[in-house]
């Protein structure tokens, strides 16, 4: 039985390579300003399940987690990268010809 290796994605940039569990400073300090930025409120799910947390506890009790998105775009014949950040620390990077 073969198992892959799980492969966390990294972004390559000017002073150094921004890497998953990286900080926003740190992401900041080695890829620059990023082209564009947004932030959203992602509900909070029940331990080891799918199910968000119902209204009005979600709002109430357990608050939503804050998410930032930086769209970096990393010039010609590259694809455009999305750095999200959970609880201010990268959780994944993306590449696609488009942000979604």
């Amino acid at each position: 039985m073969l198992c892959g290796a799980a492969r966390a994605e990294s972004l390559r940039c000017g002073n150094g390579t921004a890497d998953e569990g990286d900080s926003r400073i740190a992401v900041a300090y080695k890829c620059g300003q990023p082209l564009l930025a947004d932030s959203y409120c992602a509900p909070v799910y029940y331990t080891q399940t799918l199910n968000p947390v119902p209204e009005p506890f979600a709002s109430v009790m357990v608050p939503c987690q804050t998410v930032e998105e930086w769209l970096y775009d990393r010039g010609p014949g590259n694809l455009m990268a999305t750095v999200r950040f959970r609880a201010g620390r990268v959780q994944t990077i993306v590449y696609g010809r488009l942000p979604r």
